[in-house]
């Protein structure tokens, strides 16, 4: 699930690491090729648009916005068409950082891929190194979403390399990955977004379509966000402990399309 993980020492210990290694995020020969192609136009999300986030449980159509944020596995192809019925967009939420032991496809992952648990129940880091391994499985997730008619993904925990995953990861390593995943995504005409991974923002701007960052404004790196922005591509941010009244004016100077949340991600929200 989702929830910041990571700190900022950790992450810029392992930048300064990639940076000494030469950060160059080629995809190498371990990344593999997809067979898909897209089959509709990219949807690109302009910065300011209002958005719901809601991870717990089936969707709620309730809230007025024109774009939606929804798990992936727990939603039907008829939850997203009714809510391309009433105008929105939609977003796929699925991990691609962590093994979950709670979803259908768990077995699909040996274990030798399987790090330490990563603070959510039932769920441990992902060796990212491993791409021949994972791409497969992102590949048929995504195939999910795609054909449950989702316009867009959201992976989840793409920053395990500043945090203690059992595995030696270096930033280079979550740019290769990182940069997979983008292209599984485009591959089959769905836009992607970056989830948090704020150090690496200037290096994969170019490849993906959003942003979507929690708690941005609580440790004051919301500025860290604007190249995404100046790009012209959302950022879909939320806070849970702030008050609306500590972010929302710096919120809405950056451009980014913010709202406060409970940490569950259910259906109540209170945006800027």
């Amino acid at each position: 699930m989702s929830g910041r993980a990571v700190t900022c020492a950790a992450l810029l210990t392992a930048l300064t690491a990639a940076a000494l290694t030469g950060c160059s995020g080629g995809g190498g020969p371990d990344v593999g090729h997809g067979t898909a192609s897209p089959s509709r136009a990219l949807w690109k999300p302009r910065p300011g648009l209002a958005w719901q986030w809601q991870l717990d449980g089936r969707v709620d159509g309730s809230a007025d916005v024109p774009v939606y944020d929804i798990d992936g596995f727990e939603n039907s192809a008829a939850d997203v068409a009714r809510l391309h019925r009433a105008g929105r967009k939609v977003i796929c939420y699925i991990n691609v950082g962590a093994w979950e032991n709670f979803r259908p496809d768990r077995r699909a992952f040996p274990r030798a891929v399987l790090g330490e648990p990563n603070g959510w129940a039932g769920e441990r880091w992902l060796d990212i190194r491993r791409l021949r391994v994972l791409r497969p499985i992102m590949e048929r997730r995504f195939d999910m979403c795609r054909d449950k008619g989702f316009d867009a993904v959201e992976p989840d925990l793409v920053e395990g390399y500043g945090n203690d995953t059992g595995f030696p990861l270096t930033a280079r390593d979550q740019l290769r990955y990182n940069r997979m995943i983008a292209a599984v995504a485009h591959e089959r005409g769905l836009s992607v977004g970056l989830k948090n991974d704020l150090p690496q923002i200037p290096e994969l701007v170019r490849d993906f379509d959003f942003a979507v960052n929690e708690e941005c404004a609580q440790y004051d790196e919301c500025d860290a966000l604007s190249p995404f922005i100046a790009a012209g591509k959302a950022v879909f941010h939320v806070e849970y402990a702030e008050p609306r009244s500590a972010f929302c004016a710096e919120s809405r100077r950056l451009g980014l399309s913010s709202m406060r949340k409970e940490p569950e991600l259910g259906v109540w929200r209170s945006p800027c």
